[in-house]
C-alpha cells in the first residue's frame, strides 16, 4: 500500500470515532439506562469497569446476555441506543455490559487485536469472565444460557469471548465484527479491517480450537454484517461465518436462505435440526447495528453507528439465543420512554455516517520525516492510528 493510500485510509479509519447515540458525558444515557455499576467484582486484569441490570421479578436460572460496545460508545449509551434493557425487562434476562476505560484504549475500543486481551484468563478477555462469573454467583443465573453480543470492536471481542470460553457462552452474535485470531498486532488489525483474511475454514477454525482446552460442542453464532461497511469490509462476516461453520462441522453452503424484513437470511442447522450458524446482511448499510420495528414497538435510539436499518438486530439476536419465548413484562408497563438524542439521529446511509470524527484522546506524535507538502507522516499515522481505536 502506497504511503498516500496509507494515510488516505488511516484518515477514513477516524469515522470510527461514532457516539453512543445519546450524549457520551454523562447525561441522557445515564439517565435513561437503569445499568448499575459493581467496582468489587474479582480480579480485573483487563481493567474494565462492570455495568449490569437484572431485571425486578426474576426468579431462579435467569440467562444472561454480555452486551459490549463499539468504539468511542459507553456502555449505557449503547443500552439505550441498541434497546438491550428494554428487551431484558420484556423477555425476562440479566444484562451485563462491559465498558472499556481510555486510559485503555483513547477511543474506548475493545483491544481485539492486542494478544495481552484476547487469550483466556487473560487482559480484557480474563476480566469479561470475572464479571459473568460475579453475576452467576449473585443472581443464581443459568450458566447453560449465558451469551454474548457486540458491535465492530465489541464484535470481534464477542468473537474473542467464544472462542477463549467456549465453555462458559452457549452462543453469541458479532454485528460487523472479525474472526477470532486473524490479528495480533495493529498492522495486522488495519489489514484485515480493509482485506479480510483468505485462510481456509479450517485454518480459521483452528485459531480458535488452539484458544481454549474445549474440545466441544461449541456455542452458536450469529452473523451481522452491512454491504456497504467501508469500516470493516463485509469479507470479514464471510471468514467468521466460514470459521464457525468450521468449527460445527457444517458445510458452507447454507441449508436455508430467504429475506427476514427484507434482507438476506441465511441458516445451517446441526443435525438436531437447530439453528447454530447463521447471517444477516443488511442491504446497503453502512457501519454499525441495524435498528427497527419489533413487538409492534422500536427497540433503540438511531444515531451514528445506531443505524435505522428498518430490521431490529437485538430483538432478532435475543430470539436467536431462545430467549424470546417468554413475556417477563408487558411493553405497556416498562419504564420511562427514553429521552431524544440532543444529535440529530443518523439514517442508514448507503455509505459512510456523516457523523463529525471526534477528536482522539492519544498522545501527540513527536516531530518525523516530512513529505514534500511539509506534512509530518509519523504525526499522521499515529494519530490516525489513535483515532482508529488501534493504538493504546
Amino acid at each position: 500500500m502506497s504511503l498516500k493510500n496509507t494515510i488516505d485510509f488511516l484518515a477514513h479509519m477516524r469515522k470510527m470515532n461514532g457516539f453512543s447515540g445519546l450524549d457520551h458525558g454523562g447525561g441522557d444515557a445515564e439517565t435513561a439506562s437503569p445499568l448499575t455499576e459493581t467496582l468489587d467484582f474479582g480480579a480485573n486484569p483487563g481493567h474494565l469497569r462492570m455495568l449490569s441490570f437484572v431485571p425486578e421479578g426474576l426468579s431462579r436460572r435467569i440467562p444472561l446476555v454480555v452486551v459490549l460496545h463499539g468504539c468511542t460508545q459507553t456502555a449505557a449509551g449503547y443500552d439505550i441506543g441498541a434497546g438491550w434493557s428494554a428487551l431484558a425487562r420484556r423477555y425476562g434476562f440479566a444484562l451485563l455490559m462491559p465498558e472499556q476505560r481510555r486510559a485503555n484504549n483513547p477511543n474506548a475500543c475493545f483491544n481485539w487485536f492486542v494478544p495481552e486481551d484476547i487469550h483466556r484468563d487473560h487482559g480484557e478477555a480474563g476480566s469479561i469472565r470475572q464479571m459473568v462469573e460475579h453475576l452467576a454467583q449473585h443472581h443464581d443465573i443459568d450458566r447453560a444460557r449465558i451469551f454474548v453480543t457486540g458491535l465492530s470492536a465489541g464484535g470481534a471481542m464477542a468473537a474473542v469471548m467464544l472462542a477463549t470460553y467456549p465453555d462458559v457462552f452457549a452462543g453469541g452474535a458479532v454485528i460487523a465484527g472479525l474472526p477470532y485470531g486473524v490479528a495480533t498486532s495493529v498492522r495486522a488489525a488495519l489489514k484485515e479491517m480493509r482485506h479480510p483474511t483468505h485462510q481456509s475454514a479450517h485454518a480459521l477454525g483452528d485459531l480458535v480450537r488452539k484458544a481454549s482446552p474445549h474440545r466441544g460442542p461449541w456455542p452458536k453464532l450469529s452473523v451481522w454484517q452491512g454491504s456497504a461497511d467501508r469500516t470493516v469490509h463485509p469479507g470479514n462476516a464471510d471468514a467468521l461465518i466460514r470459521q464457525w461453520l468450521d468449527l460445527h462441522g457444517l458445510p458452507e453452503t447454507p441449508m436455508a436462505e430467504r429475506k427476514v424484513d427484507g434482507f438476506p437470511h441465511r441458516v445451517w442447522w446441526n443435525t438436531s435440526g437447530e439453528p447454530t450458524v447463521e447471517s444477516y446482511t443488511i442491504t446497503d448499510m453502512a457501519h454499525g447495528t441495524p435498528l427497527g420495528l419489533a413487538d409492534d414497538e422500536p427497540y433503540g435510539v438511531a444515531g451514528p453507528y445506531l443505524l435505522d436499518a428498518g430490521i431490529s438486530s437485538s430483538r432478532h439476536i435475543a430470539e436467536f439465543f431462545g430467549l424470546t419465548g417468554r413475556i417477563h413484562q408487558h411493553k405497556k408497563s416498562l419504564s420511562k420512554p427514553v429521552p431524544k438524542p440532543e444529535r440529530e439521529a443518523a439514517t442508514a446511509e448507503p455509505h459512510a455516517s456523516k457523523a463529525k470524527a471526534r477528536s482522539s484522546a492519544g498522545a501527540r506524535a513527536g516531530q518525523g520525516p516530512r513529505d514534500r507538502r511539509g506534512i509530518d507522516v509519523n504525526a499522521v499515522i499515529t494519530r490516525a492510528l489513535t483515532a482508529a481505536g488501534l493504538m493504546k
